[in-house]
């Protein structure tokens, strides 16, 4: 299965301020590189504005995910990243951004840490390279980010991978092609960590699934949340919170606040994934109504807002 509808790679770097007007020059450079490339539709440039921007950031739009994952993996591509190398400092940070209304949701990362030995960064960034190109040709690839060590702060390098599904990065990281590169690494690093990270509620919601087979939007995962945590917080508050355990008790608000954070986040996990069932037609809609039901389905939870808020300001 392929994507279609434009994509925009959005590439963020931190130029060497004495190197400023050498990256202006490559990039200019690179621009001419890219525009020769099959699927290229253009290409802008945001120069940094401190304190609001202090990156220089890329935004390289294309026909097609596949005209853009070919960008992203090619000699001419690494070439000039090699070039660029001296100018810059601190990390590398890449995101493929899909058309708007194919654009995938319930994504997935992996956090990889790797320990470097003294001395053998260099070698590390340039294999480094080669890993982001490999990867770049990956299924469901959404973006990566790497960043570098920091002495006294952060002892290790640490690469962030974002998917469109655990199925799309599971099989990244159980690749033939990435396992390889990993051993090409062992020469010059340490220790090597790597873990998964679901984002948002999606646990809750039982999403562990690919995003093909039909993830509920973050926006609806949120929403869902609030309309649960708001009289949950609301009644423990009125009823227990405050007359028993800060006033009767006299405990500080600091606990008392914990014990309502730790009573709701019970409560969520018990309840979230009971309601998300109830309210499938409207987190997993189907057909060409979709649109409609989304709307449906954001009227209705808007509407128990406004009741609860009613019911609490009338009633206590």
């Amino acid at each position: 299965m392929t994507d279609s509808g434009s994509v925009t790679i959005v590439t963020q770097t931190c130029v060497r301020p004495e190197r400023a007007d050498d990256f202006g020059r490559w990039q200019a450079e690179t621009s001419a590189v890219v525009a020769r490339f099959p699927g290229f539709v253009e290409q802008q440039l945001l120069l940094p504005n401190p304190p609001l921007q202090v990156d220089w950031v890329i935004l390289q739009t294309f026909a097609r995910l596949e005209d853009a994952q070919r960008w992203l993996a090619s000699a001419e591509r690494q070439k000039r990243i090699e070039e660029a190398a001296p100018m810059l400092v601190g990390r590398d940070d890449v995101h493929i951004m899909r058309d708007r209304e194919r654009r995938r949701t319930g994504s997935v990362s992996a956090v990889i840490s790797t320990r470097v030995k003294p001395g053998r960064e260099a070698e590390y960034r340039a294999w480094e390279r080669r890993i982001a190109a490999a990867q770049s040709k990956a299924r469901g690839l959404e973006g990566y980010r790497f960043e570098p060590a920091i002495p006294w702060v952060q002892d290790d390098f640490v690469a962030f991978l974002r998917f469109d599904s655990e199925a799309n990065l599971n099989a990244w990281l159980d690749s033939p092609e990435r396992k390889k590169l990993v051993e090409e690494a062992q020469p010059f690093t340490e220790e090597f960590h790597a873990r998964i990270v679901r984002t948002g509620f999606d646990h809750w919601f039982g999403t562990s699934r690919s995003t093909e087979e039909g993830g509920p939007a973050p926006w609806k995962m949120n929403m869902i949340v609030l309309l649960l945590l708001y009289p949950i917080v609301f009644l423990f508050g009125f009823y227990v919170q405050t007359p028993w355990i800060s006033q009767a008790l006299g405990m500080p608000f600091s606990v008392a606040l914990f014990s309502g954070n730790v009573v709701s986040t019970v409560l969520l996990a018990l309840l979230v994934p009971v309601l998300a069932n109830r309210m499938g037609w409207w987190l997993r809609p189907e057909g060409a109504a979709s649109r409609w039901t989304d709307a449906a389905g954001a009227i209705l939870v808007v509407a128990l807002y406004a009741a609860m808020l009613a019911v609490f300001t009338i009633f206590f």
